[in-house]
């Protein structure tokens, strides 16, 4: 079952196009991987997704709800959270007070005077806490959880970008490139959270990232975006002898490996 469809959509600035009537489905608790060159309109299409722009033409579906034209607070209300390429955090907080902020989109009872909860607000905010707990423990960030983020090394910093969605409790997490800038012990930690994410709890994962070896090892589908066109879409195994994703951004050097 699809979680995900996205049909015949445009992205338009000015009189570029940034995504040209692309489409595709993800299915409900898989690895889904997005590719492409530099400015194959990847990060435009998670921007689309998550609210930030707004498509030209074409329809988006969550769960079979259409959501162009909802805030991003409603999609995130409805089960989708992402993390930011660029990192978004609050560099003088601490990792527990990051989360715990992106925790806080979801009070609902009480309200909040002079420094304390009052109402429904404090039980909920036990329990918000509580979830938050469980997300420092899934990413191994005990030892760092009162640490100001901005003294964080920068595979620690994304850890907590992912972990600020994670807290969120999404059906569907949209990860920008979060091996980038890593090293290679980081990449395998972060590879090895989000196949957990997957396969433990059972998140559907929208995945864009660059290298490629991650990729066909995680991914059960791949959608491949070249100057805002859909040129691929199938299984790793497909992808890799697909001739135009060969021609325009796999090479042949990583299908003959």
């Amino acid at each position: 079952m699809a979680i995900l469809e996205v049909n015949d959509l445009s992205l338009k600035f000015g009189g570029v196009k940034a995504l040209d009537q692309v489409s595709y489905h993800v299915e409900k608790g898989e690895i889904f991987s997005l590719i492409g060159p530099n400015g194959a309109g990847k990060t435009s299409m998670l921007n689309c997704i998550s609210g930030l722009y707004t498509p030209s033409s074409g329809s988006i579906k969550f769960k079979g709800q259409e959501i162009l034209g909802m805030k991003p607070y409603n999609r995130t209300s409805l089960g989708i959270s992402r993390a930011f390429q660029n990192i978004a955090l609050f560099a003088h907080m601490s990792v527990l007070d990051n989360l715990k902020l992106g925790r806080h989109v979801r009070m609902k009872s009480g309200m909040f005077k002079g420094g304390m909860y009052w109402g429904g607000a404090e039980k909920e905010e036990v329990s918000h806490r509580r979830s938050v707990e469980q997300v420092i423990e899934f990413l191994e960030m005990q030892d760092i959880r009162h640490t100001p983020v901005g003294t964080l090394p920068y595979g620690l910093q994304k850890r907590v970008e992912v972990g600020r969605a994670l807290a969120l409790e999404p059906e569907l997490i949209l990860l920008d490139e979060p091996m980038a800038g890593m090293n290679s012990a980081e990449k395998e930690d972060m590879a090895r959270f989000i196949l957990d994410m997957h396969e433990l709890n059972g998140i559907t994962v929208f995945l864009i990232e660059h290298d490629m070896g991650v990729i066909m090892d995680l991914s059960d589908h791949i959608a491949v975006l070249d100057f805002g066109k859909r040129i691929g879409f199938g299984t790793p195994e497909e992808i890799q002898k697909n001739s135009e994703v060969i021609r325009a951004y796999l090479g042949e050097q990583e299908v003959t490996t």
